[in-house]
């Protein structure tokens, strides 16, 4: 035990103060049952409230517009363009939030990335009127863009927690809590929109703002920062030679790109689509957050069959079922049914989480094989691992902020649709087309035998 100490002394200095933990071990059993586990758990909690006030902050656009009737002037288009540059700037900020924990540890940047979520949310109160214009919102709304950097910086610390083992299930916890955030802001914009009516949208922030600073506060008192979740220099840099890493970045797109998308831009496409049947945003409300609901509270499942039946092989077949899924709103949008319309984007929402949990299960996974062929080849076996361990967090941090660009087209691929077309038509025909191509990647590069392919992912 001594000899252990001493040599992770030696490779990274330790931090003082009580909040650090020098010898973290996930992977042996007896220093996991004794300590470890209780730790991780206590951390992985405020983690996922922290990340999901994020993810409330990040989608709140997709619920103020719908407070936006004909005195705000903004049209449709414009509707779409708000939901999708906090997704844009979201996707951005995960880079510097993945390396962040290393920087200032995962505790104290759970602190910080909480405390900026105020920004947003006091821009809001102040700025959020008829009449304001719409380079103003512009810039508020981007703003919102730091509540999405929180996943990436959340992930990358629970990562470092949990053994192997259990990653597919921490994770999908961590990121499935987190991902709650959306409908939960959702539902809170429909119980203000109900009782205060669409003239009040500044309430909903007024319920948020408290609610940010008791995240602070409860992270800042009770988690804890790893020593050993230091990514090395470049990480970034270093996973981008690995091919593995643009076909997970690929996939992402199709899972969380998909989820966060549809999140943001589902009412409004309720209300465009079908215009008689939504009079009023209420309605519209009402429907908007079962779709996310669903999808957050599955997608630990999604990591948990991951870890039982391999990411890639669950994976595979859930872009099978979303492309099913993307057919049957084609065939709901033409046929103008509203009940079938709603049933596809559920199933849509649902493979989505699914998937989430799956394609980030595949990460650990594949540096983990990774690490074992090099240790079978001569190296150290511990020295292999950290090196897994470092990977591991640059790619979710990189996968997760490209998978969010996903969510910036989606609103997009609406926006030109409509335009064009009229309808949604144009748009799900490119999803269905984009989810064929990630269930072929994903058969030819981790489940079809090559001599090349990685065991276990």
């Amino acid at each position: 035990m001594a000899t252990a100490q001493s040599s992770t002394t030696t490779q990274v200095a330790p931090k003082r103060g009580r909040h650090w933990i020098d010898d973290w071990r996930p992977e042996d059993y007896n220093f996991w049952n004794s300590q470890g586990r209780a730790i991780a758990r206590k951390n992985l909690v405020l983690s996922v409230t922290s990340e999901h006030i994020g993810f409330s902050v990040w989608s709140l656009w997709s619920v103020l517009v719908l407070f936006m009737g004909p005195e705000y002037g903004i049209n449709p288009a414009e509707k779409f363009l708000l939901t999708a540059v906090p997704t844009l700037v979201g996707a951005g900020l995960r880079l510097p939030y993945t390396f962040a924990v290393a920087t200032f540890g995962g505790r104290n940047w759970t602190v910080i990335s909480a405390l900026l979520l105020l920004l947003p949310t006091i821009g809001i109160a102040i700025v959020l009127k008829p009449g304001v214009s719409l380079t103003t919102l512009l810039v508020v709304s981007a703003i919102a863009g730091v509540g999405g950097g929180n996943f990436a910086s959340s992930m990358t610390n629970i990562n470092t927690f949990y053994p192997s083992r259990l990653k597919g299930w921490a994770l999908g916890i961590n990121a499935g809590g987190g991902n709650l955030g959306v409908p939960v802001v959702q539902v809170v914009g429909l119980v203000v929109l109900a009782t205060l009516g669409a003239s009040q949208p500044r309430a909903i922030v007024a319920i948020y703002i408290p609610l940010i600073v008791l995240a602070a506060l409860g992270s800042a008192l009770f988690m804890n920062n790893l020593t050993v979740a230091s990514n090395a220099k470049g990480a970034i840099r270093e996973v981008t030679r690995h091919k593995e890493t643009w076909l997970i970045s690929l996939l992402y797109i199709g899972t969380f790109g998909s989820f966060i998308g549809f999140s943001f831009a589902f009412g409004q496409v309720l209300l465009v689509q079908f215009p008689a049947d939504f009079p009023n945003p209420v309605k519209a409300a009402a429907l908007t957050f079962l779709g996310p609901l669903l999808g957050s509270l599955i997608r630990p499942i999604g990591g948990a069959l991951a870890d039982r039946y391999r990411g890639s092989v669950v994976t595979f077949y859930n872009f099978v079922a979303m492309a099913i899924g993307a057919t049957v709103v084609l065939v709901a949008s033409q046929l103008r049914s509203l009940p079938i319309y709603i049933l596809g984007f559920v199933l849509l929402f649902v493979f989505s989480g699914i998937g989430n949990g799956s394609v980030y299960k595949m990460i650990p996974a594949i540096f983990h094989s990774k690490a074992q062929l090099e240790s079978g080849s001569g190296g150290d076996a511990e020295a292999a691992h950290k090196v897994a361990l470092t990977r591991s967090g640059a790619l979710i941090g990189l996968a997760g902020a490209i998978g969010a660009l996903g969510g910036v087209a989606v609103n997009l691929a609406f926006r030109q649709s409509f335009l064009t077309l009229k309808t949604g038509d144009g748009a799900y025909i490119a999803f269905i087309a984009f989810y064929a191509v990630c269930f072929v990647v994903t058969w030819a590069m981790f489940i079809r035998r090559s001599p090349g392919r990685l065991d276990g992912v």
